[in-house]
Protein backbone atom coordinates (compact mmCIF):
# COMPACT_ATOMS: atom_id res chain seq x y z
CA UNK A 1 0.00 0.00 0.00
CA UNK A 2 1.61 3.24 -1.34
CA UNK A 3 1.50 5.84 1.90
CA UNK A 4 3.80 8.25 0.27
CA UNK A 5 1.14 11.19 0.53
CA UNK A 6 -0.45 10.83 4.06
CA UNK A 7 1.36 13.17 5.90
CA UNK A 8 0.53 15.72 2.97
CA UNK A 9 -3.11 14.79 3.03
CA UNK A 10 -3.51 14.81 6.68
CA UNK A 11 -2.04 18.21 6.70
CA UNK A 12 -3.58 20.13 3.99
CA UNK A 13 -7.20 18.40 5.14
CA UNK A 14 -6.29 20.12 8.96
CA UNK A 15 -5.20 23.18 7.22
CA UNK A 16 -8.83 23.46 5.20
CA UNK A 17 -10.50 23.32 8.21
CA UNK A 18 -8.47 25.69 10.27
CA UNK A 19 -8.90 28.18 7.60
CA UNK A 20 -12.47 27.64 7.52
CA UNK A 21 -12.64 28.00 11.19
CA UNK A 22 -10.50 31.04 11.60
CA UNK A 23 -12.32 33.14 8.59
CA UNK A 24 -15.67 32.02 10.76
CA UNK A 25 -14.58 33.26 14.04
CA UNK A 26 -12.90 36.35 12.26
CA UNK A 27 -9.42 36.35 14.06
CA UNK A 28 -7.01 38.85 12.39
CA UNK A 29 -4.33 37.65 9.56
CA UNK A 30 -1.74 37.22 12.05
CA UNK A 31 -3.86 35.43 14.02
CA UNK A 32 -4.94 33.09 10.93
CA UNK A 33 -1.60 32.92 9.31
CA UNK A 34 -0.07 31.48 13.29
CA UNK A 35 -2.50 28.99 13.65
CA UNK A 36 -2.87 27.55 10.45
CA UNK A 37 1.36 26.79 10.72
CA UNK A 38 0.87 25.61 13.91
CA UNK A 39 -2.14 23.16 12.53
CA UNK A 40 -0.34 22.61 9.57
CA UNK A 41 2.80 21.40 11.29
CA UNK A 42 1.47 19.55 14.15
CA UNK A 43 -0.39 17.38 11.64
CA UNK A 44 2.53 17.00 9.04
CA UNK A 45 4.51 15.69 12.49
CA UNK A 46 1.50 13.20 13.02
CA UNK A 47 1.21 11.80 9.66
CA UNK A 48 4.52 11.21 9.64
CA UNK A 49 4.97 9.41 12.73
CA UNK A 50 1.37 7.71 11.46
CA UNK A 51 3.00 6.76 8.26
CA UNK A 52 6.38 5.66 9.90
CA UNK A 53 4.55 3.31 11.88
CA UNK A 54 2.27 1.61 9.29
CA UNK A 55 5.58 0.66 7.65
CA UNK A 56 7.39 -0.07 10.69
CA UNK A 57 4.00 -2.85 11.48
CA UNK A 58 4.16 -4.11 7.51
CA UNK A 59 7.42 -4.56 7.68
CA UNK A 60 7.42 -6.86 10.99
CA UNK A 61 4.51 -8.40 9.00
CA UNK A 62 6.61 -9.61 5.97
CA UNK A 63 9.34 -11.02 8.36
CA UNK A 64 7.46 -12.92 9.91
CA UNK A 65 5.65 -14.20 6.84
CA UNK A 66 9.20 -15.25 5.74
CA UNK A 67 10.44 -16.59 8.36
CA UNK A 68 7.28 -18.78 8.69
CA UNK A 69 7.94 -20.43 5.09
CA UNK A 70 5.17 -18.90 3.31
CA UNK A 71 6.08 -17.96 -0.06
CA UNK A 72 4.37 -14.92 -1.79
CA UNK A 73 3.78 -15.00 -5.47
CA UNK A 74 4.37 -12.36 -7.72
CA UNK A 75 2.46 -12.31 -10.63
CA UNK A 76 4.19 -11.80 -13.84
CA UNK A 77 4.57 -8.79 -16.40
CA UNK A 78 1.81 -8.33 -18.73
CA UNK A 79 -0.11 -11.05 -17.66
CA UNK A 80 -3.89 -11.41 -16.43
CA UNK A 81 -4.78 -12.19 -13.06
CA UNK A 82 -6.20 -15.54 -13.42
CA UNK A 83 -4.07 -16.55 -16.21
CA UNK A 84 -1.40 -19.60 -16.09
CA UNK A 85 1.59 -18.58 -17.27
CA UNK A 86 2.36 -19.66 -20.90
CA UNK A 87 4.97 -22.72 -21.08
CA UNK A 88 6.97 -23.57 -23.74
CA UNK A 89 6.07 -26.39 -25.05
CA UNK A 90 8.78 -29.26 -25.85
CA UNK A 91 8.63 -29.94 -29.73
CA UNK A 92 10.74 -32.82 -31.06
CA UNK A 93 13.48 -30.91 -33.51
CA UNK A 94 12.52 -32.68 -37.35
CA UNK A 95 15.53 -33.14 -39.08
CA UNK A 96 15.95 -32.09 -42.98
CA UNK A 97 16.82 -34.98 -45.39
Amino acid sequence: MNRKYLPLLLMLAAGAVTCIITFIRKYTLLGKLVSLFVVMLIFFLLGSVMKWTLDYFEEQNEKRRLEEGDVIEKDSEGQEDGQEPAQEEDVPEQSEA
